[in-house]
């Protein structure tokens, strides 16, 4: 029965309607055989996906394709915001993403909440773009909204990766010659942010602006950071360059001040990822054990962290005391 599905399956990017399903041939019946052996999922009345296409997605996709669900089912068009436009955006979260759809929608009064939605009032009409066929606010809006509305945490995560792949777009066409917008930076998000004049807020929107850095190369690092600053520490410095017999390496974090080099050591290095490649995790280990060996002369002390030892403040906390990270 899968080769029914194809054809519905293709028109929208991995969500099928009821009647792209109808049109396909399959009856009421058949399709509460396909939801019954999984097959198919249902993900809004109506709006169903491929049950492998769901069961192997990651909790960022899944989300997306909630989100997208949501607004094919509203009665009328929605305009995307916050962690719902930070999703479609390709912004990581660290944590769980809302059960909710947010929109912005200025004629709820003050703001209300539906089963699957929940609407913000916007004293200043966003500006909107496309994204997926879904309208959503601008990057630059979204990351003011979810600053404001979020987590201090959060908020640095989705900044940090929005400035870092900006400024790796604008490079890449610099490189191709081609001609492009500039990359979003810190002066166009203060600029934003006063133009938005959140209601609450706004003291941290500006407090993640200034704290978020495009050298931050993935959420686990700006984790790390935030968890500095949360827990009195000296924040290092990101990305410096060593020069050993001639080669050029790259540290995560460097306390000058000590001469201590810091790594965040996620797991995705050695399990998949760019970093990683058409190379086996095991020789990527002893490629990263050279590395250390050969830059841990050079300085006082060369010590890594994992993600669940970041995520605890207090495993962090003591990890940091222990291995005489300077405080702030």
């Amino acid at each position: 029965m899968l080769d029914h599905l194809n054809t519905p399956n293709a028109g929208n990017e991995g969500l099928m309607l009821a009647e792209s399903l109808r049109a396909a041939g399959l009856t009421t019946h058949a399709v509460r055989a396909l939801l019954a052996n999984g097959e198919l999922v249902r993900i809004r009345r109506g709006i169903y996906a491929l049950g492998d296409t769901w069961r192997g997605a990651e909790n960022d996709d899944k989300y997306r394709l909630f989100v997208r669900a949501t607004d094919l089912a509203a009665e009328r068009p929605l305009l995307l915001s916050h962690q719902s436009a930070a999703a479609l955006h390709g912004l990581p979260i660290i944590g769980p993403w809302p059960q909710v759809v947010h929109a912005i929608n200025n004629d709820t009064a003050g703001g209300s909440s539906a089963r699957f939605t929940t609407s913000h009032r916007s004293v200043v009409e966003p500006e909107t773009v496309i994204v997926n066929g879904c309208a959503v606010t601008t990057l630059a809006r979204t990351l003011i909204d979810v600053a404001a509305s979020s987590t201090f945490l959060v908020g640095v995560t989705m900044t940090d990766h929005a400035l870092r792949v900006e400024q790796e777009r604008a490079n890449e066409q610099r490189r191709r010659g081609a001609v492009g917008a500039p990359p979003l930076s810190k002066d166009d998000l203060y600029e934003e942010l006063a133009r938005v004049h959140p209601r609450t807020g706004g003291a941290q929107a500006r407090r993640v602006i200034q704290f978020a850095n495009p050298l931050s190369a993935n959420p686990g690092e700006s984790l790390s950071r935030v968890r500095m600053e949360e827990l009195g520490f000296e924040i290092p410095e990101l990305q410096v360059l060593f020069v050993v017999k001639g080669r050029e390496y790259w540290v995560d974090f460097f306390w000058r001040s000590v001469s201590k080099i810091g790594e965040f050591d996620g797991k995705i290095k050695y399990t998949r990822g760019a970093i990683l490649g058409d190379r086996h995790p095991s020789e990527v280990v002893v490629v990263e054990k050279n590395r250390e060996n050969l830059l841990r002369p050079g300085v006082s002390s060369f010590d890594r962290w994992d993600w669940d030892t970041a995520y605890s403040p207090r495993r962090f906390y003591e990890f940091l005391l222990e291995h005489g990270v300077p405080r702030a």
